[in-house]
């Protein structure tokens, strides 16, 4: 890992999670030599087999691989704090999703997003999100899905499950990571494998059903109004408008969540003020950078 002070990142996060998660008994790569100083870490190869990259090979592994996920979601969430890590709250849940407003909402209209209009957006996240307070947080690693996880099936229970990017970790709600997970941006899952990995999920925790689902949806929502956000932003900030054929899929996955009840409010916002990322929407962002 090369890290530079420079770039603004800092190793020390990484190091911190990834020392937790080694003596709580998971599969995260083991650090041979480290220097804070110049951001610099040796740290153990683990192979090459991404979940994304298995299941595209052999989409009968789906299902085991997908299965192997939630449960060390599960053993993960059962694990004691990792102290002094921040809150994933209601204001960094608004924080992220005004990134649709900030960078998605303007370039698609071609105007910039009035006071009134943003008020009304964030009145209606900061409510939703606020409603979803964990009876038992857990550690969120937020990026839980098909490419930051490795496959190692020679190994036993949540260890067949490598995880690599948790640096950004936070103390939050238990359904964010499942969200990630199933909610995927980079690739297809179908409604069979996302309900069937939520029953299994919901039998191996005992939440209720009714309240995780409700958070569960939020969470999905605020995830993928985000995500569309950070897409518009590689595309129009970095030049990497690949990033913008991906929203597509997350406006899909984010209309599902949209479609539950306690959500219809925010719905009917975004029906009334976010063009859908059809061919010429996303051409009209692409011609803002140049």
């Amino acid at each position: 890992m090369d890290a530079p002070k420079e770039t603004g990142e800092s190793v020390i996060p990484f190091l911190t999670v990834g020392s937790y998660l080694l003596k709580q008994g998971f599969s995260a790569p083991e650090i041979y030599a480290q220097d804070i100083q110049n951001g610099l870490i040796l740290l153990e190869d683990m192979g090459d087999d991404l979940l994304a990259r298995v299941c595209a090979q052999d989409p009968e592994l789906e299902r085991l691989t997908y299965s192997a996920s939630v449960g060390t979601l599960v053993a993960l969430q059962n694990c004691k704090l990792l102290p002094d890590v921040p809150a994933y709250d209601t204001d960094v849940y608004l924080r992220e999703a005004n990134l649709l407003t900030d960078w998605y909402l303007p370039a698609a209209t071609g105007e910039p997003v009035g006071a009134v209009k943003q008020a009304e957006y964030s009145d209606l996240i900061g409510r939703a999100c606020a409603g979803i307070a964990a009876q038992k947080p857990c550690l969120v690693l937020r990026d839980y899905h098909a490419e930051n996880l490795l496959w190692l099936p020679l190994r036993k229970d949540a260890r067949r499950i490598a995880l690599l990017d948790f640096q950004d970790a936070l103390i939050g709600h238990p359904a964010y990571d499942l969200v990630s997970l199933l909610e995927d941006a980079r690739r297809d899952t179908t409604t069979t494998l996302r309900h069937e990995m939520i029953d299994r999920y919901l039998n191996a925790t005992g939440h209720n059903r009714t309240s995780f689902m409700r958070a569960y949806a939020t969470l999905g929502a605020q995830r993928n109004l985000k995500i569309i956000g950070i897409f518009s932003r590689l595309c129009l900030r970095d030049g990497k408008c690949g990033y913008l054929d991906l929203i597509p899929r997350v406006w899909a996955h984010l209309q599902n969540d949209l479609s539950h009840p306690d959500l219809s409010d925010l719905r009917k916002w975004v029906i009334n003020n976010v063009p859908p990322p059809v061919r010429q929407t996303l051409s009209q962002i692409r011609d803002r950078l140049s």
